[in-house]
C-alpha cells in the first residue's frame, strides 16, 4: 500500500512563510542541502521542513518553495514500482502532469493529477532503486 511520505508547501513569499511555521507550529526550516541541481534549488528558494521526532507512522518531513504557479500544497505517496503507477494513471481517469524524472540523492519523482483534478506527487525513494521496490 502506498503511503503519504513528504509535503511540500507553496509560499508566494517564502521567508514570511518560513517565519509563520517557525513560530505558530516550531517547524525546523532550513535551505535544502540535497544534492540535487543546486541552481534549480536556488532558483525554487527550496527548504527542508522537520515537523518533530520520527515516530512510527507519523510524516515528519516536507519542503517550503516559491509558488511558481497557481499550485496548491503537495502530498508526495511513496510506491514501489513507479512506471506500473505511471502506466495506470490515464487508464483509470487520471493524467501525468510531470513525467517520471530523477533527483539525484532523491529518487525517482513524477506528478500526476487524479480524476478529480488534484495533483499528487508520486516519488520512489533512491534507496529502491535496482529492484530493491
Amino acid at each position: 500500500m502506498a503511503n503519504i511520505a513528504h509535503f511540500m508547501i507553496p509560499a508566494n513569499n517564502v521567508d514570511r512563510a518560513k517565519r509563520f511555521y517557525q513560530a505558530l507550529l516550531g517547524w525546523k526550516i532550513e535551505p535544502t542541502e540535497n544534492s540535487g541541481d543546486p541552481a534549480m534549488m536556488a532558483q525554487m528558494q527550496y527548504h527542508d521542513i522537520v515537523t518533530g521526532e520520527a515516530k512510527e507512522g507519523q510524516l515528519n518531513t516536507g519542503g517550503l518553495y516559491k509558488r511558481h504557479m497557481n499550485e496548491n500544497l503537495l502530498t508526495f505517496v511513496e510506491v514501489g514500482d513507479i512506471d506500473a503507477i505511471l502506466a495506470n494513471v490515464e487508464i483509470l481517469g487520471g493524467r501525468v502532469i510531470l513525467p517520471k524524472e530523477e533527483i539525484r540523492g532523491v529518487g525517482l519523482t513524477a506528478m500526476i493529477q487524479d480524476s478529480e483534478g488534484n495533483a499528487i506527487g508520486l516519488w520512489k525513494p533512491e534507496k529502491m532503486q535496482g529492484g530493491k521496490g
